[in-house]
This record gives C-alpha cells, sequence and structure tokens, in this order.
C-alpha cells in the first residue's frame, strides 16, 4: 500500500475502539451477521400454503353500531364491562376504510403535510367526528385535526387528556392502493401474499399465537397502514362509545390527528400553543400489553462530498470522485452498530439514502441512541470519519450537518408518575398484562413530551410495521380502544 494511502476502516475502528463507551454505545457481536434476511423479504420456494381471498370488506361508510348501545351496564368507580363486538363494530370498519386512503409521506419535502393524501384522511376524519355530534373540530392549516369532547357535568375541573395518533404512512415500501386483507379464525397456516411473499407462522411467533383469532393483513403489494391508522380507528371509536354512552362520566378530552410522523420532523408547525392537555397517550405501538414511556434520542445527519472533477483519462493524482468518497465514508460506519445487528437498548448508525456523481455525492444518515451523550459521541464520530476521507481524497470536501430530531421521552415523564400509573392502572382493571420496553424508534409523543406535555405509548397491535408483511390483531385493536376508554374514566375520577 503507498505511503499516502491511509486505510478508512483502520481509522474508523480505532476511534471507536477509544471513544468514550456509555450505555447502548455497543452492540453484541453478531455472528449471524450476513443471515439471510429471507424471512423479511420474499417467501422462501416451498410447499403448500393457504390461499386467502382479500375481499374487499367494509368498502362502504362506517357503520355506528348503535344496536349494542342499550345492552352496555357498568357502576361509576368500576370498570366498564364492554362487550367485545360492540368495540369490533365501531373500530374493525374504520380501521379498514382508513387504511385505503393513501397517505405515504415524504421525508424529504420541508412543506406539512409531505403528500395531499393526508389532507384526503384529515378531511374525512373531521366530518366523522362532527358527524358524532363534536361541535369543537378544527383543521388546521398544516392538516392537524384537533377535536374536543366537553366534560360530563360536574366532572369539569377534572385535568384535560389527550390521546394522539399520526396520519401518514411510512415511504420505506409502497403505501398507496392498500388492500386489507380480513381473515376470520386464522388457521396458523403460511398465508400466501402476491409477489412471492408470505406470512409464516414458523418465523413469526406472534403470528403463530394468532391462530383461532381474527387478523388483517397487506396482499403484499403495499404495507398496511396499521402504524398509525390503527392508532386512529381506536381513539375514534373510544370516542364515539364514550358520545353514545352519557352514563360514562369523564374530565374534558382533546383529540389530535398529526401529519409527517414518519418523517422525523418532530411535530412540524404543531399548534402548542392552542393545546389544553395536561397530559396525553399516543397509540402507536407494537403487540398487546406493550406500555412505553423511553424512546430513542434521535439525530439525522446530511453528509455532503465535494469532489474534483477532471476528465477521467487525466485524472492520475488530481481526480477526487465525490461518489467513491461517499461509499469510503459510509463503509466506515460500524457493522456492529447497524439496526440489523442491534436490539434492546443499543443505539446505531443508519445510512438511509446515497446518491451522486464525480462532483457531489450525498449521504443521509440516522443516528439512534437510549443515551444522549451517545448519540453526540456518534454524531462526533461522523465528524471523525470526515476528516479521514478527507485526508485520503486531496482537494476534496467533506461537510457533516446533524441536527437532532427528538430526544428519549423518559426523564420528562418520569416526572409526571401519575401519567403513567393511570395508564399502568387502566390495563390492569381491563386484565391485561402489560410490560414495559423501550420504543426502538420515535413518536409523536417523544416530541409533544419534550414540549412539556408527558405522553406514554399504548400498544396498537400491529406488528412489521414498514414492511409488505404487516398485520394487525383484530382482538388487541379491540383491547386498545378498551383501554382508551379505561383510562379517560378513570382520569374522570375526581
Amino acid at each position: 500500500m503507498p505511503e499516502n494511502c491511509i486505510n478508512l476502516q483502520f481509522i474508523a475502528n480505532l476511534y471507536l475502539a477509544n471513544s468514550h463507551r456509555t450505555k447502548g454505545s455497543r452492540s453484541p457481536v453478531n455472528q449471524n451477521f450476513c443471515m439471510n434476511m429471507q424471512k423479511f423479504t420474499k417467501a422462501p420456494q416451498t410447499p403448500r400454503a393457504v390461499n386467502y381471498s382479500c375481499k374487499a370488506l367494509y368498502a362502504g361508510p362506517i357503520s355506528l353500531h348503535t344496536e349494542y348501545m342499550s345492552k352496555q351496564h357498568f357502576s361509576v368507580g368500576q370498570t366498564a364491562q364492554i362487550d367485545d363486538s360492540l368495540i369490533e363494530g365501531l373500530v374493525l370498519p374504520r380501521f379498514m376504510n382508513y387504511v385505503r386512503i393513501g397517505t405515504t409521506s415524504c421525508r424529504h419535502l420541508t412543506e406539512t403535510p409531505s403528500s395531499p393524501g393526508q389532507w384526503d384522511l384529515a378531511k374525512a376524519l373531521e366530518t366523522e367526528l362532527r358527524d358524532l355530534g363534536l361541535s369543537e373540530v378544527e383543521l388546521t392549516n398544516h392538516c392537524y385535526v384537533i377535536a374536543r369532547v366537553p366534560a360530563s357535568p360536574g366532572r369539569e375541573n377534572a385535568p384535560v387528556i389527550g390521546f394522539l395518533a399520526h396520519l401518514d404512512t411510512a415511504s420505506d415500501v409502497p403505501g398507496d392502493n392498500v388492500k386489507p386483507c380480513l381473515v376470520r379464525n386464522y388457521n396458523g397456516e403460511r398465508i400466501e401474499l402476491c409477489s412471492g411473499y408470505v406470512l409464516d407462522p414458523l418465523e413469526d411467533a406472534d403470528l403463530a399465537a394468532q391462530k383461532g383469532k381474527d387478523i388483517v393483513h397487506t396482499d403484499g403489494s403495499t404495507l398496511l397502514g396499521a402504524d398509525d391508522k390503527a392508532g386512529i380507528a381506536e381513539i375514534a371509536g373510544a370516542i364515539e362509545y364514550l358520545l353514545t354512552h352519557p352514563e360514562l362520566n369523564h374530565g374534558p378530552l382533546e383529540i389530535v390527528f398529526s401529519p409527517d410522523e414518519e418523517t422525523g420532523k418532530g411535530l412540524p408547525e404543531f399548534p402548542l400553543n392552542s393545546i389544553r392537555s395536561a397530559a396525553c397517550y399516543t397509540l402507536d405501538g407494537g403487540p398487546l400489553g406493550e406500555l412505553e414511556v423511553e424512546c430513542f434520542n434521535a439525530w439525522k445527519a446530511d453528509v455532503t462530498f465535494q469532489g474534483k472533477v477532471i476528465h477521467v483519462g487525466h485524472a492520475r493524482g488530481i481526480l477526487a470522485n465525490a461518489a467513491l468518497m461517499a461509499a469510503s465514508f459510509a463503509v466506515m460506519l460500524p457493522r456492529s452498530e447497524s439496526p440489523e445487528a442491534t436490539d434492546g437498548y443499543y443505539g446505531y448508525y443508519c445510512p438511509m439514502e446515497i446518491k451522486g456523481d464525480l462532483e457531489q455525492a450525498d449521504l443521509e444518515v440516522y443516528i439512534r441512541d437510549f443515551d444522549r451523550k451517545g448519540a453526540e459521541r456518534r454524531v462526533h464520530a461522523l465528524n471523525v470519519f470526515a476528516e479521514a476521507v478527507e485526508t485520503q481524497f486531496p482537494g476534496g470536501k467533506v461537510v457533516v450537518e446533524a441536527k437532532a430530531q427528538y430526544y428519549n421521552m423518559k426523564e420528562k415523564i418520569d416526572e409526571h408518575p401519575e401519567v403513567f400509573e393511570k395508564l399502568t392502572m387502566a390495563a390492569a382493571n381491563l386484565g391485561i398484562a402489560y410490560r414495559q420496553k423501550p420504543i426502538r424508534g420515535g413518536t409523536d409523543g417523544s416530541r409533544l413530551t419534550e414540549m412539556g406535555i408527558p405522553t406514554p405509548n399504548i400498544f396498537t397491535g400491529g406488528r412489521n410495521y414498514h414492511s409488505r408483511l404487516e398485520w394487525v390483531s383484530v382482538s388487541e385493536m379491540i383491547s386498545a380502544c378498551k383501554l382508551v376508554i379505561e383510562l379517560i374514566r378513570l382520569w374522570g375520577e375526581v
């Protein structure tokens, strides 16, 4: 190797080995790092499967299912005994309708919302909430739907409690023309999707556990959109139940449906001054019982590579190839600290997009870490890598622009223990075995908590988000809706 040639990977490893290690800064060694990722993509070339029809159910307008309303009875101070079939009628038809509205957001656009489909869903929700009898419903200039439910007589002094879910879906896979497939009494076998994709209970323990229950899955051509239209349906269903059961006393409530959560912008153009909630809950989680109060500290780094260009036939000793600079930088990101090699409390670097040519290239990198100092260490590492690339490519220039997206919400939520205590009490009252786990991502609740409104996250019943293998448990959607109702009841006790 020539003396003036620098081994970039050696520099990266040397820096990482000597950097300060914090909780979550290192990943376990993944001995199967290059394992076959087939179970997350296309189906294995094998045997028999059950082909379910994706017949479009619930294609018509939302049914209010009022025929059950008079059958529900409960006493003040006691958990409401609510029939599951009633809640399914309030939640499932909504969900099946919502997911058919394409709301894929775009992280490359600065305007809010970043896609027109979000307006379509927001306007439909505004109309729906007004049709339920709510008079205080607003659709802001930036696509936030905000609705308020007045308190029951005598409960006006209870704190205002909010519930929040987001309108958009991720851009990782197609999200338009979603064809939701409802499977009744799932038989526990493989489900063949289109284009060779498959839902296999042998590779998905959560799916196997749904045998005998109802699920909704994608047809394989798109994501499903349970993230976060399941959350919207569960909140809207709970509000309809509340409005048709005046005997359930409650305090004042605030409902927010937000745009562009998946872009990582962190509640852009959020009308904080008009929000009245003392505490809020997002419905943007996963399996039954998962309750979340901590998330990543998130940074986004835009790395720009400026090359030095000359005819490639005369390039010796002169050319600084920007495309090659970007590639060299990308391979310096430690593979043992990537999303596919980490879990639990371990953080990571994730190159999201790379593009360029001889003169200029751009690389977008996400940094995630539960420890704020760990995230800052990773940002510093990017600058070290940039210096190393500049050294190997004389005449080239690397600029790292890093920006915090959101912070771990745990510290702020811990300052208001009653917010999570109410949530665990509601789960216990319903017989839901809850568990607290860290969010390996973020929610609008993390940003809202930073703004001063503590906002834990609640499960929705969805799985395999941001993928063509996304599915949701109908029974767990029912449980999430019931949990919202029980939370409302508990906060309304004065």
